[in-house]
Formats: structure tokens, C-alpha cells, sequence
């Protein structure tokens, strides 16, 4: 009996259908216009048009940060597919699961320079996880399964699938994901025991611990979180977040000492520094947080736990390296501690703790936000933090001073609940990743907190978000500069603040009333809790242009390059060594 034959296009769809994905984010091309078609004649796959490429990358971050399923894009070829490559690096960096479709022109004008033809898979082969150029409808089914596959297992990232027009038009038979195993692909996800003796070993032993966690821990799932919180219970260890990792371990916990790094606290930057013992499980040692690599943690043994083999050893070397997906190498160390009845120094950790709270003491993120004058930004995000308290929500940012701040004042208690761009730091990420949040998840509070330089890269986006009737909250924080620009031309540049005037661009309260955005003006402190609180409760897309001071810095801050030890927690301190760090600035 002949085996059953299906279009191209039909193919595609039924294999999204069996990988559970409930929604595209797209924009069509003349080469996908036979796939558009069979869209058409269906209708359990959503689909969102966005108003650029790039806006649909972020936006299926966003989806798939949020809910920990793989986002999915569809664009055409040529600039179509050129316009994802910005958020395949994106995703990339901070290991977000996609299956991006590209349209490809027909087979026989592939390197003919053809009308929108762009060599996608040579472009995209650094910045996907893998990339496939499918040239027979026979292969289709097989290679989007194994698309699927690789983007979500191992270390999680993007895949792109380049499909010609004739193969979308062609015949071929269709097998489900159970008949796919992918050839050449197989992470290793189980810890070697032996390795995971020595870390117990490692971390009973310590005086000065330190439990540092990446965003390995929410890329392995929601168990992976709630067996970090028992190990640090277990242990009595204080626990740091990276920026990637905010919510994998509840910021209301006592044994929370903040994110590490650049702008991290002080507690946790000189526990951090001054600790004997790191144990690091799925955090990848980013420059951000490790600041000057040959005095980074200088009399710490360290274990690293991470899926991706590369990473090990690739920044820092390290004592006890485990290759294992993080919530496994978790349940088999908390296992083999119970096991073997081990417990901290009590004495020690008892006295580390003492050191720790004096630290903290110091209230590294305290401000003074006068009664009169500008909105601090800080002022706004502590407000904003108030007005969420014990609602269901996420946030999402953009790239720049806003962003540390949210990072710092808003309060994440379990995962999935922050999306913002960490490796690549893409300035036109925010507005697009809360569309897709806010598909994702339609009845949730989802606040992207913006600054205008970042806002218009991806303005277009506010169209889309109204013509959906999506409730995305935007808080523009408006200091008429690019501030991070700012804030390193003051500190670094003798104060020559060159080409970061971002005064008189736009009118942004009649630009957000243009895109269907109920749009409300706030520049006095006093009028802060009640337009947070009329943004909140205001049914539909609501935009607030909140003018800040410009003036503000982003503290504390370690200067790039330098240790965690020469952290400065303000305004009034002096930068240690500060006469030329060009040389080390990023």
C-alpha cells in the first residue's frame, strides 16, 4: 500500500500541531504565500502578525521564556529572514528555545541571486543552535520534529528551518515525533556520581559558602527551582541570582542575598568574592559577573554545574566540573546529603552569616527621593514593585539603566516571571517580548518597563499589541538620554556626553494615543502611586510616559574589568582606579 502523501504546507502545519504549538508569530513573503494559504484553511494554529521580523523574534522569546515551550516564528526569505538573525543571537546567548521558519526561493534559483535570496543558513549557521535547508517534502516532517528536539533539549536555543517555495508546494508523507530520532544528538543530562560525591564533599566542607544559580535552573523546569530552594534550605548556604536567573529562588527569602555582578548587590558581590566554596549550578561565569577574571573569588574551590559541555572551564577553571541538566544534578546531591547525613559548619557558618548581614547593612540600594523635583527611577520601580505586590504578573525589559533598576527593585518569587535580554542586552527586546507574554498568558498583569531609546527600535510593535487587544502595560521611564550611555560618559569620558541626546525625539503620549494605547503623563512625585495604579487597572494596552531624573545613576556598580572587591555603592564614593579603564571598558 502506497504510503499517504501530504502538500508541503500541510506538513509543516500538522507537525506544529503534533509539537503542541498553539501560536505563530509572523509576517508573510511571496515565497511563503502557499503556507499562508493552508493557515488559511484552518484554525487551531493562531497566528500574530507582527509589524517586523525582528518584532516576532522577540515576541516568541518572550512566549517561550514565559512559559518554558518553544516560541515560533514564520517569515519569508530574503530580508525577512536577515531581520531574525538579532534575536537568533539573542537567543542564543541567553538560551531560549525557538523553530524559526524561513521561506526559501525554489530550489533551482538557490545561488542565482534570485529575487529576495539570501544564503540563510550560511548567515544564521553562528547564530542557531543548528540549521537546517530542507530540499525534499520526503524530509519535512522529519527535520521540524528534530528542529523541535534540539531546541529544547540539552542547553535550549534556536533552531532555523529554511524551506524552499517548491518543497511547501511539493508531496511527501507526514510521521509523527514518535517516529523521529534525531540523528547525532544526544546531551548528556545525567550527572556522573563520582562528581557529585566530590561537590558534596566539597560543600560540607566549607566555611564561607556561597550557592550561585544561573538560568540553567529555569531553563530545566519548575522542579529545578523548588530543589534549588531545598538544597539551600538543606545547606543554611546564602543563594545568589544572576540576571537570567531572578525567581528561580524567591526573593523573599532570607537566605536571598540579591544578583551578583556589575550592578548587583554589595552583599552578594563580597560574599561572592570572599567565598571559600562557589557552587555554581547553571550559570555560565559571564563577564558581568565575574568582573576580573584572575581575581574573581580567589580563595574559592568551585563546582560548576551546566548541560553545555563548552561551557566548562571556558571563562573560569574550575575544581569539580558537572556535566548534567541542573535539576538533576540538584536532586542527586540533596539525595547523596541526606544519604550521608552531612550538615554546614555551624560555627562557621554561623560567623559568615554575621558578615554577611553587616554587608547588607549598608543598604546598597537605598536613595532619597525628595518630595519635590524629578521622579527618581528607582522611586517609580519600588512604587510599581508596591502596586504588583501579591497580583499575578511578569515583566519584561529593555536594555539600559532601566533595566538594572528593574532588576534590582522589583521582587521575583518563583520563575518565568522576568524576561529580559541578558547576553546580547538587544535595546528594542521589551515592547515585543510582552506581546508575547501577554499572548501567552491573557489574563496575567505584564509590564514592560521601557526608556525611550530602546522603546522606538521596536515601536511598531504597540500596533500590534492594540490590534490584538492586548492589555500590555508600558512604563516608559523618560530621561531624554540613552542613560547607560550617559552614566559611563560621565564616569569614564570626563563627562563629554556625546551623541546620547535623545531630548524632542517624539511626542510619546500622542505617538502611544496613535497606536490605540490609552496614554497617561506623570512628571510629579506625588502623582506616582495613582497613575501606577490607573495604568494597572485600566482595561486594554496602557502606556505612561513617567519623566525621571536624568541625572541618575545605576549603583552599585563594579567598573568593568575590575574585582568584585572594588564595588561602588554611590554617588559620593570615588571609583578605585579609575584613571583610564578604556581599555577594559565593554
Amino acid at each position: 500500500m502506497a504510503e499517504q502523501q501530504f502538500i508541503g504546507g500541510d506538513i509543516i502545519l500538522k507537525a506544529l500541531a503534533d509539537q503542541d504549538v498553539d501560536v505563530i508569530f509572523g509576517y508573510p513573503g511571496g515565497v511563503t504565500l502557499p503556507l499562508y494559504d493552508r493557515l488559511y484553511l484552518q484554525n487551531r494554529l493562531r497566528h500574530i502578525l507582527v509589524g517586523h521580523e525582528q518584532g516576532a523574534m522577540h515576541a516568541a522569546e518572550g512566549y517561550a521564556r514565559s512559559t518554558g515551550k518553544p516560541g515560533v516564528v514564520l517569515v519569508t526569505s530574503g530580508p525577512g529572514a536577515t531581520n531574525t538573525v538579532t534575536g537568533l543571537v539573542d537567543a542564543m546567548m541567553d538560551s531560549i528555545p525557538l523553530v524559526v521558519i524561513t521561506g526559501q526561493v525554489v530550489s533551482t534559483l538557490i545561488g542565482n541571486d534570485a529575487f529576495q535570496e539570501a544564503d540563510t543558513t550560511g548567515i544564521t549557521r553562528a547564530a542557531t543552535k543548528h540549521n537546517y535547508l530542507v530540499r525534499s517534502a520526503n524530509d519535512l516532517a522529519r527535520v521540524l520534529h528534530e528542529a523541535f528536539y534540539v531546541a529544547t533539549h540539552g542547553r535550549p536555543g534556536p533552531v532555523l528551518v529554511d524551506i524552499p517555495k517548491d518543497v511547501i508546494l511539493g508531496m511527501g508523507p507526514y510521521m509523527g515525533p514518535e517516529n523521529v530520532t534525531p540523528r547525532n544528538y544526544v546531551p548528556r543530562i545525567e550527572p556522573d556520581m563520582a562528581k557529585i560525591e566530590e561537590a558534596v564533599e566539597l560543600l560540607a566542607s566549607a566555611k564561607k559558602p556561597i550557592i550561585y544559580a544561573g538560568g540553567g535552573i529555569i531553563n530545566s523546569g519548575p522542579e529545578a527551582s523548588k530543589l534549588l530552594a531545598e538544597l539551600v534550605h538543606l545547606t543554611g548556604y546564602p543563594c545568589t541570582t544572576t540576571l537570567m536567573a531572578l525567581g528561580a529562588f524567591p526573593a523573599a527569602d532570607k537566605q536571598w542575598i540579591g544578583m551578583p555582578g556589575m550592578h548587583g548587590t554589595y552583599e552578594a558581590n563580597l560574599t561572592m568574592h570572599d567565598c571559600d566554596v562557589m557552587f555554581n549550578v547553571g550559570a555560565r561565569f559571564d563577564d558581568r559577573v565575574t568582573g576580573k577574571v584572575d581575581a574573581f573569588a580567589p580563595h574559592a574551590k568551585k563546582v560548576h554545574i551546566d548541560i553545555d559541555p563548552s561551557s566548562i572551564n571556558k571563562n573560569v577553571q574550575v575544581d569539580i566540573p558537572i556535566i548534567a541538566d541542573a535539576g538533576l544534578a540538584l536532586a542527586a546531591i540533596i539525595k547523596l546529603w541526606k544519604k550521608k547525613k552531612k550538615a554546614a559548619d555551624a560555627k562557621a557558618l554561623k560567623a559568615w552569616w554575621k558578615q554577611i548581614e553587616e554587608w547588607r547593612s549598608i543598604d546598597c540600594l537605598g536613595f532619597d527621593q525628595p518630595k519635590k523635583d524629578f521622579i527618581k527611577p528607582q522611586h517609580a520601580l519600588v512604587r510599581l514593585q508596591n502596586a504588583l505586590k501579591g497580583t499575578d504578573y511578569y515583566v519584561t525589559t529593555d536594555v539600559g539603566q532601566h533595566q538594572m533598576w528593574t532588576a534590582q527593585y522589583i521582587r521575583f518569587e518563583e520563575p518565568n516571571r522576568w524576561m529580559t535580554s541578558g547576553g546580547l542586552g538587544t535595546m528594542g527586546y521589551g515592547v515585543p517580548a510582552a506581546m508575547g507574554v501577554q499572548v501567552a498568558h491573557p489574563e496575567s498583569t505584564v509590564v514592560c518597563v521601557t526608556s525611550e531609546g530602546s522603546l522606538l527600535m521596536n515601536v511598531q510593535e504597540m500596533a500590534t499589541i492594540s490590534r490584538y487587544k492586548l492589555p500590555v502595560k508600558i512604563l516608559n521611564l523618560n530621561n531624554d538620554r540613552l542613560g547607560m550611555i550617559r552614566q559611563w560618559q560621565e564616569l569614564f569620558h570626563s563627562n563629554h556626553e556625546s551623541e546620547c541626546d535623545l531630548a524632542n525625539r517624539a511626542d510619546y503620549i500622542k505617538l502611544a494615543e496613535a497606536f490605540g494605547f490609552t496614554a497617561i503623563y506623570c512628571d510629579d512625585v506625588a502623582d506616582v502611586d495613582a497613575t501606577l495604579a490607573k495604568m494597572l487597572a485600566t482595561p486594554g494596552p496602557v502606556f505612561v510616559n513617567m519623566v525621571v531624573d536624568r541625572r541618575e545613576n545605576v549603583f552599585p556598580m563594579i567598573p568593568s574589568g575590575a574585582p568584585h572587591n572594588e564595588i561602588v555603592l554611590g554617588p559620593n564614593q570615588k571609583l578605585k582606579k579609575m584613571d583610564d579603564r578604556n581599555n577594559v571598558m565593554a
